[in-house]
Protein backbone atom coordinates (compact mmCIF):
# COMPACT_ATOMS: atom_id res chain seq x y z
CA UNK A 1 0.00 0.00 0.00
CA UNK A 2 1.55 3.24 -1.15
CA UNK A 3 0.69 6.41 0.70
CA UNK A 4 3.15 8.59 -1.19
CA UNK A 5 2.45 10.86 -4.13
CA UNK A 6 3.55 9.67 -7.54
CA UNK A 7 4.20 12.43 -10.08
CA UNK A 8 3.06 10.11 -12.85
CA UNK A 9 -0.47 9.61 -11.56
CA UNK A 10 -1.73 13.06 -12.51
CA UNK A 11 0.86 13.65 -15.22
CA UNK A 12 -0.23 10.85 -17.50
CA UNK A 13 -3.88 11.76 -17.13
CA UNK A 14 -3.00 15.34 -17.92
CA UNK A 15 -1.03 14.32 -21.03
CA UNK A 16 -3.79 12.04 -22.26
CA UNK A 17 -6.14 15.00 -21.99
CA UNK A 18 -3.73 17.56 -23.44
CA UNK A 19 -2.55 15.64 -26.51
CA UNK A 20 -6.05 15.16 -28.04
CA UNK A 21 -6.75 18.85 -27.42
CA UNK A 22 -3.58 19.81 -29.36
CA UNK A 23 -4.51 17.44 -32.18
CA UNK A 24 -7.99 18.96 -32.42
CA UNK A 25 -6.55 22.51 -32.41
CA UNK A 26 -4.07 21.66 -35.17
CA UNK A 27 -6.83 19.98 -37.19
CA UNK A 28 -9.08 23.04 -36.83
CA UNK A 29 -6.26 25.42 -37.87
CA UNK A 30 -5.53 23.33 -40.98
CA UNK A 31 -9.22 23.12 -41.95
CA UNK A 32 -9.75 26.87 -41.42
CA UNK A 33 -6.65 27.57 -43.56
CA UNK A 34 -7.89 25.37 -46.38
CA UNK A 35 -11.36 26.90 -46.27
CA UNK A 36 -10.05 30.49 -46.21
CA UNK A 37 -7.66 29.78 -49.12
CA UNK A 38 -10.51 28.28 -51.11
CA UNK A 39 -12.82 31.18 -50.30
CA UNK A 40 -10.12 33.70 -51.32
CA UNK A 41 -9.59 31.85 -54.62
CA UNK A 42 -13.34 31.77 -55.36
CA UNK A 43 -13.63 35.48 -54.49
CA UNK A 44 -10.78 36.47 -56.79
CA UNK A 45 -11.76 34.20 -59.68
CA UNK A 46 -15.36 35.44 -59.61
CA UNK A 47 -14.39 39.13 -59.30
CA UNK A 48 -14.81 41.28 -62.40
CA UNK A 49 -11.66 42.09 -64.37
CA UNK A 50 -10.86 45.80 -64.23
CA UNK A 51 -8.35 47.77 -66.28
CA UNK A 52 -6.95 51.02 -64.88
CA UNK A 53 -3.99 53.23 -65.68
CA UNK A 54 -1.28 52.77 -63.05
CA UNK A 55 2.43 52.95 -62.33
CA UNK A 56 4.32 50.03 -60.84
CA UNK A 57 5.63 51.47 -57.58
CA UNK A 58 7.29 48.30 -56.21
CA UNK A 59 7.73 44.57 -56.60
CA UNK A 60 8.48 41.93 -53.98
CA UNK A 61 8.89 38.19 -53.56
CA UNK A 62 7.69 36.09 -50.63
CA UNK A 63 9.48 32.73 -50.36
CA UNK A 64 7.71 30.22 -48.09
CA UNK A 65 9.49 27.07 -46.94
CA UNK A 66 7.91 23.87 -45.68
CA UNK A 67 9.96 21.09 -44.11
CA UNK A 68 8.72 17.68 -42.97
CA UNK A 69 10.85 15.50 -40.70
CA UNK A 70 10.49 11.73 -40.53
CA UNK A 71 11.91 10.55 -37.20
CA UNK A 72 11.95 6.83 -37.99
CA UNK A 73 14.72 7.05 -40.60
CA UNK A 74 16.05 10.56 -40.02
CA UNK A 75 14.95 11.61 -43.51
CA UNK A 76 13.25 14.86 -44.24
CA UNK A 77 11.65 16.53 -47.17
CA UNK A 78 11.38 20.21 -47.84
CA UNK A 79 9.76 22.40 -50.41
CA UNK A 80 9.46 26.07 -51.05
CA UNK A 81 7.15 28.26 -53.03
CA UNK A 82 7.72 31.81 -54.16
CA UNK A 83 4.87 34.28 -54.40
CA UNK A 84 5.36 37.42 -56.50
CA UNK A 85 3.63 40.70 -55.67
CA UNK A 86 3.35 43.91 -57.68
CA UNK A 87 2.28 47.21 -56.09
CA UNK A 88 0.41 49.60 -58.34
CA UNK A 89 -0.07 53.32 -57.79
CA UNK A 90 -3.15 54.74 -59.47
CA UNK A 91 -3.79 58.29 -60.71
CA UNK A 92 -5.64 59.23 -57.52
CA UNK A 93 -2.56 58.33 -55.40
CA UNK A 94 -4.00 55.05 -54.13
CA UNK A 95 -1.49 52.19 -53.84
CA UNK A 96 -2.45 48.56 -53.77
CA UNK A 97 -0.48 45.32 -53.84
CA UNK A 98 -1.58 42.47 -56.11
CA UNK A 99 -0.52 38.84 -56.34
CA UNK A 100 0.99 38.03 -59.75
CA UNK A 101 -0.86 34.97 -61.04
CA UNK A 102 0.10 35.33 -64.72
CA UNK A 103 3.92 35.43 -64.38
CA UNK A 104 4.39 39.06 -65.44
CA UNK A 105 6.72 39.88 -62.51
CA UNK A 106 9.88 39.42 -64.57
CA UNK A 107 8.48 41.32 -67.57
CA UNK A 108 7.83 44.62 -65.79
CA UNK A 109 9.93 46.91 -63.65
CA UNK A 110 9.37 49.58 -61.06
CA UNK A 111 8.42 52.86 -62.69
CA UNK A 112 6.59 51.29 -65.65
CA UNK A 113 3.31 53.03 -66.42
CA UNK A 114 0.40 51.61 -68.35
CA UNK A 115 -2.87 49.80 -68.07
CA UNK A 116 -3.06 47.12 -65.40
CA UNK A 117 -5.75 44.47 -65.52
CA UNK A 118 -6.69 43.30 -62.05
CA UNK A 119 -9.14 40.72 -60.81
CA UNK A 120 -9.83 40.85 -57.09
CA UNK A 121 -6.42 40.65 -55.37
CA UNK A 122 -4.67 39.43 -58.54
CA UNK A 123 -2.84 41.30 -61.28
CA UNK A 124 -3.55 39.42 -64.51
CA UNK A 125 -2.04 41.69 -67.20
CA UNK A 126 -0.02 44.85 -67.68
CA UNK A 127 0.31 46.82 -70.89
CA UNK A 128 2.87 49.63 -70.90
CA UNK A 129 1.62 52.93 -72.21
CA UNK A 130 2.80 53.77 -75.75
CA UNK A 131 6.04 55.68 -75.77
CA UNK A 132 6.98 54.67 -72.23
CA UNK A 133 9.30 51.88 -73.35
CA UNK A 134 10.28 51.00 -76.91
CA UNK A 135 9.62 47.33 -76.17
CA UNK A 136 5.86 47.91 -76.13
CA UNK A 137 3.52 46.16 -73.75
CA UNK A 138 3.10 42.88 -72.01
CA UNK A 139 -0.24 41.36 -72.88
CA UNK A 140 -1.90 38.10 -71.93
Amino acid sequence: MSMGFSPFDGGFNFLFTLIPIFIVIIFIVVIVGIISSGARYVKNSSSPRESRFATISSKRMDVRHHTTHHDDNFAHSSSSRTYYYITLEFDNGERREYLDVKNIYGLVREGDSGYAATQGDWIVAFERSPGHHPSGGVQF
